[in-house]
Formats: C-alpha cells, sequence, structure tokens
C-alpha cells in the first residue's frame, strides 16, 4: 500500500539508488519509492534537478508547504496517465455553460449536505445548532436549485459556510478556541489557522488522486479555468473538507489534543507550530486509511481510495456513462 510521505525536518532530499534521501542535521533517512504515492515538504529543503527526475519517472507529486503552513506549489510530473479524449469532454463541459453549471451544483450540493452531516451529529449530543442546520437547508432545498450561474452557487456556497463556521462556537463551546470570522490570507487567530492548514491538505490529497486519473486539474466547474493552474481539486475539495478536514479538527480540539501553545502568532497572522502540524496530519492519515461500508459497492473501502472513487464518478459523468452524484457521509 502507497503512502503519503511527510517532511518537517529541513536538510537536503535527494536520490539514493532507488530511495529518497532526506539528510538532515540530526539524521539520514532513506524512504524506498515503490510505498510512495506523493511527499508533503514543510521544512527547508534542497533539492536538484536529479531527484525531480527520479519523481517524474516514478510517477510522485511533491506539495510544497510555507512557513505559516501555508500551500506554496506542487511539482507535478509530466502526465502519464492523461487522455485527450477525456480532456476534451472536459473542455466540452466547461464551456457549456449548461453542463457547467450542472456539475457546479452537484459539488455544492455534496459540500453542504457534508456540513449538514457535521452539524446533525453534534445537534444529536446535546449542540443547539437547530438554527444553522435550519438556514444551510434552507440553502441547500430552496436556494441551489434556483441558481442560474455559478457565481450564483458560489454565494450560496459562501453563505452556508458562514452558517456552518459560526457554528463552530457552538461545537466548541468548552474549549479555548473561538471562530470571529473566517479569515485565510493571512489566519488572524488559532482556530482560522488550523482550519486553513487542514483545507490546505485537502487540496493537495485530492491532487494526488487526481494525477493518477485520466483527468485535467486545470478544469475545473465550480471554481472558474482560467491562468491559475488548478481547480478541479478545488471543486471536489468541497465535498471532502467536512468529511475529512472539519472532522479531523474537530477531534483534535474535542479531545483536547491540541491547545492554544500549539499555535504562534507572527505579527498579524497565527501559524501551526510543528508539534501540532505533525499531529494534524497523523490524525489525518488514520482518517484517510480507515474504512466504512459503501453501500453502493457493497464492500468496505478507505476513505484514500473514496477520492479516487469520486474523481471516477466524474469521469463517467463526462463520458455520459453515468450522471455525477456527490459522496454524502453518513456521518
Amino acid at each position: 500500500m502507497q503512502k503519503t510521505l511527510y517532511l518537517f525536518a529541513s536538510g537536503r532530499l535527494r536520490r539514493k539508488d532507488n530511495t529518497v534521501c532526506l539528510e538532515s542535521e540530526n539524521a539520514t533517512k532513506y524512504f524506498p519509492v515503490a510505498s510512495l504515492r506523493d511527499i508533503f515538504v514543510f521544512g527547508e529543503l534542497d533539492l536538484n534537478k536529479k531527484l525531480f527526475e527520479f519523481m517524474e519517472e516514478q510517477e510522485i507529486v511533491l506539495h510544497f508547504f510555507g512557513y505559516y503552513g501555508n500551500y506554496v506549489g506542487s511539482f507535478y510530473p509530466r502526465e502519464h496517465y492523461n487522455s485527450g479524449y477525456v480532456i476534451l469532454r472536459q473542455a466540452e463541459h466547461y464551456l457549456d455553460g449548461a453542463r457547467r453549471l450542472e456539475l457546479a451544483r452537484r459539488f455544492v450540493e455534496g459540500a453542504l449536505a457534508n456540513i449538514l452531516q457535521i452539524l446533525r451529529y453534534y445537534q444529536n449530543r446535546g449542540k443547539e445548532l437547530a438554527g444553522s442546520i435550519e438556514s444551510i437547508s434552507r440553502l441547500l432545498e430552496g436556494s441551489l436549485p434556483a441558481c442560474g450561474r455559478v457565481e450564483e452557487l458560489m454565494a450560496v456556497e459562501g453563505n452556508a459556510r458562514e452558517y456552518y463556521y459560526e457554528s463552530f462556537n457552538v461545537i466548541l463551546d468548552k474549549s479555548p478556541f473561538t471562530m470571529p470570522g473566517r479569515s485565510k490570507r493571512p489566519p488572524t487567530d488559532p482556530l482560522n489557522a488550523l482550519i486553513s492548514f487542514g483545507n490546505s491538505l485537502i487540496y493537495a490529497k485530492i491532487l494526488t488522486e487526481i494525477y493518477k486519473t485520466h483527468l485535467d486539474p486545470r478544469i475545473g466547474y465550480l471554481h472558474s479555468t482560467n491562468f491559475r493552474r488548478f481547480t478541479l481539486n478545488l471543486d471536489l475539495a468541497e465535498i471532502f473538507k467536512p468529511v475529512l478536514a472539519d472532522r479531523v479538527l474537530f477531534h483534535l480540539l474535542g479531545k483536547k489534543m491540541l491547545d492554544l501553545k500549539d499555535f504562534e502568532q507572527q505579527g498579524g497572522a497565527y501559524l501551526l507550530r510543528e508539534r501540532g502540524r505533525r499531529l494534524y496530519v497523523e490524525t489525518l492519515e488514520e482518517k484517510l486509511q480507515s474504512t466504512f461500508h459503501h453501500r453502493r459497492l457493497r464492500r468496505n473501502v478507505s476513505y484514500q481510495t473514496l477520492l479516487r472513487l469520486e474523481l471516477y464518478k466524474i469521469q463517467k459523468h463526462l463520458m455520459g456513462e453515468q450522471p455525477y452524484k456527490p459522496f454524502v457521509s453518513r456521518w
């Protein structure tokens, strides 16, 4: 089974025979490439052309994160799986306004449905969330079907997330973390820093999975395709941020595994310290490798596999084989 390699140490990353070698002040470590799906780089690393050639050969994606834990960019190796026919169908669905709107609507439907699952879970555990649930349900069932433009869908999704993030203060009422409002670049409080860090990981995780399919990550539907390099991963992330990133966040804070000491302030920005980042990615990996019973497939699948399955569903939609329906978690 392939896995993700998370690198927090600073040093030099290079090829050594059929391994990736990390040389740092404290140690030299070797990682067999046969077991690697992708690499997440958080430390300050020196890399050379020979390493990138090796990554391309082995079809390993590298994702780079900045000092604040923010996503910086990816080394996306030469596409080995891209299909010209699939890319043409992607483009057709983007250029046709009605077909683009339909796919974009599905992404927002999935996002709002999964957000509601989170809120109902905590409502069943005594949290006063009826108002948030009612407001988001009204957007999902009333406003969303009436949207005639992608910009309107984005506005509905934005309004729903505003209600959702307000509910964080109810869910986390006995913790020192509060949500004064969503702030991204930079995050201006610890909770926003944690949200942004988790979302960045999900964007990168999905980008790696797209690389293993015939789809082109540059053609998205909810997020406009333009000079920005990748957008399809942002579309799909709307569905999976509640399922993965937010559930990890609530687990870590609910179990008091993180506290305010795991964050530091740099000017007007907050960032998650290394201990917190390590703990977050460990918990996320546990979640990704955990399994659940897939109703349609009638077997257990991992959440890591689920990401790939969702992309296959999008591909079938583009091919005209089966209309796309987003994954909605039971919890």
